[in-house]
């Protein structure tokens, strides 16, 4: 599998029951976090190319809180959950209780850059946890690094090993329902997931579907 233009409707379908299991275990995760019940759910799971996942995050000049980390061990690649900066204030001020708290540049968040780097863990731990459960692969996130900024400058980093082979990425729609006193609210973000090139093989290699 050399490139992503090889992956089919069944390996996405793979993909998304995966994230959708990841996404249960993340959300009873997060409810303990947060005490109280939280749902999350992958509503889609797509190919689609750097411009449409600019495009997905708001455009390439939106400001975002992005979480990013490497994956390591049997499959490497790149892992980015990027939330609007609405939302992360809204989680924030949940996990910390600050319901004052606004957004301003990264080195003044205080324990918002604690929150935001514990989303990134529970998030993509869960997911990881996942994929490793289904693949028997050995994979680790290293430690999630917290980012303000443009989406395009957020993105562009984890693109440069990718693009060398390719100009399509996996993205993973991510939803986190939560029950609030104004009823069910959302917070909507997108997990973009980048193999690096060689690791697409090894995913669907152990999953039975190359």
């Amino acid at each position: 599998m050399n490139s992503n233009h090889d992956i089919t409707e069944m390996h996405l379908d793979v993909l998304r029951e995966i994230g959708n299991i990841g996404a249960a275990h993340a959300a009873t995760s997060l409810s303990q976090l947060l005490e109280h019940k939280i749902d999350m759910r992958v509503p889609k799971v797509a190919l689609v190319t750097f411009d449409e996942m600019f495009e997905l995050a708001g455009g390439t000049e939106k400001v975002v809180a992005g979480i990013f980390l490497r994956i390591e061990g049997d499959l490497t690649g790149s892992m980015f959950f990027v939330l609007t900066i609405e939302s992360a204030t809204q989680f924030i001020r949940k996990l910390t209780g600050d319901k004052e708290f606004e957004f301003a540049a990264v080195e003044e968040l205080g324990m918002g850059v604690s929150a935001l780097q514990e989303l990134g863990n529970i998030l993509s731990g869960s997911y990881l946890s996942a994929l490793s459960d289904f693949t028997s692969l050995k994979i680790y996130p290293t430690v999630p690094s917290l980012s303000v900024d443009m989406v395009g400058a957020i993105v562009s980093f984890g693109l440069i090993e990718v693009s060398q082979y390719s100009d399509e990425v996996i993205v993973i729609e991510t939803e986190i329902l939560q029950e609030g006193e104004q009823g069910i609210s959302s917070l909507a973000g997108h997990f973009f997931l980048l193999p690096d090139p060689l690791s697409y093989r090894t995913i669907f290699s152990s999953l039975g579907v190359l």
